[in-house]
């Protein structure tokens, strides 16, 4: 139901409540337990009015394609190698799954409306989209921060890097960005469920955004307001300044090395993970900068926002395939076996 039959439907519950708010003997609580409404549907309104949108969802499409075939590769490749089961592709696996996680949470929904012009979602299944997205967005930005301490111990001390850092402290590392994420993201989202929406089911976002839901109750939602920005202090503000000083701790080891062929090299090791920083976090950063300092069309942050959502898991298996001697070792390696088998098959066939 879009936003105005909403308000019809819910009408007779606000009168009731008017009426009741009459009655000198009716106490506060009460009061609040009869104007209390929680919505059956919420209506995401977030693409609406946009020109083209269609060419964007097709756009979509492709990049969900990429990242679902692309983290998929990763994760086999890392699972089917022994080689790589070191504490630094451990980590790389951890972001490709938040990676696989966070593009089907958030697209497959967008593909639905596009295709079924449906942009209605159940209170139930709203609320576990948001914890979906959210939660895999914070298992990303904390795991580029285990990576940024690895590139940085491993530049530090490069002769104790395998003494410090071994598997067993790596799975602690990760064990505990799990952890966190969850304790955080359930916290935030089970406390939409105190609130009331008497106004409007409406969300003006492309998803069943945290932001957008809890500024629309019609009772106190101070708390939720604590939790959103505690949630940008964790995952995007706390990452940003933790990667920042271990970059910074880096730069300064490099200024040590008395070549620049190796600065050079030991630099080369960190490229990756620098791209990676970048296309996750400035994006999202520039658009909380930018809604602060000046007003965004609505419009404008929609899209950068989705983008800064759906590239990230497109591009980081791109760019650690591509930049990592260790993958394409292996490409190489399986190219190899499978030219191996082709040749034997023909073989066989030519003898028969």
């Amino acid at each position: 139901m879009r936003s105005a039959d909403f308000h019809n439907q819910i009408s007779p519950g606000c009168a009731k409540s008017k009426r009741t708010a009459g009655s000198v003997n009716m106490n506060s609580s009460l009061l609040q337990n009869v104007s209390f409404v929680r919505p059956e549907y919420f209506y995401i309104s977030g693409f609406s009015g946009i020109p083209f949108v269609k060419y964007y969802f097709i756009f979509l499409f492709v990049t969900y394609f990429i990242a679902v075939f692309g983290n998929s590769f990763v994760l086999i490749m890392i699972m089917t190698d022994r080689s790589l089961h070191v504490p630094k592709y451990m980590a790389i696996f951890n972001l490709a799954l938040a990676d696989f996680g966070e593009t089907n949470a958030l697209i497959p929904n967008l593909i639905k409306t596009f295709l079924f012009d449906s942009q209605y979602i159940s209170y139930n299944a709203c609320l576990a989209n948001m914890f979906f997205v959210f939660f895999f967005i914070s298992v990303q930005s904390l795991t580029l921060v285990v990576l940024a301490y690895d590139r940085y111990i491993a530049i530090r001390l490069p002769l104790r890097y395998h003494a410090i850092v071994n598997n067993s402290l790596m799975s602690a590392a990760l064990m505990a960005v799990w952890s966190f994420s969850t304790l955080v993201v359930t916290m935030m989202v089970s406390l939409i469920t105190r609130l009331s929406f008497c106004k409007t089911n409406e969300v003006k976002s492309y998803f069943c955004d945290h932001g957008p839901i809890y500024t629309t109750a019609c009772n106190d939602n101070t708390v939720n307001s604590v939790m959103a920005k505690l949630w940008t202090v964790l995952f995007i503000y706390g990452p940003l300044i933790a990667v920042t000083v271990s970059y910074i701790g880096i730069f300064i080891e490099l200024t040590k090395i008395t070549t620049w062929e190796g600065r050079l090299k030991a630099l080369k090791t960190c490229f990756s993970h620098m791209f990676l920083v970048g296309i996750f976090l400035f994006p999202i950063l520039s658009t909380y900068i930018a809604a602060l300092t000046f007003t965004l069309h609505p419009n404008a942050r929609i899209i950068n926002t989705s983008l800064s959502s759906a590239i990230p898991p497109m591009v980081n298996p791109i760019i650690y395939v591509l930049n990592t001697k260790e993958f394409k070792d292996f490409i190489v390696r399986m190219l190899k076996r499978r030219s191996k088998v082709m040749v034997h098959v023909l073989a066989n066939e030519t003898n028969l």
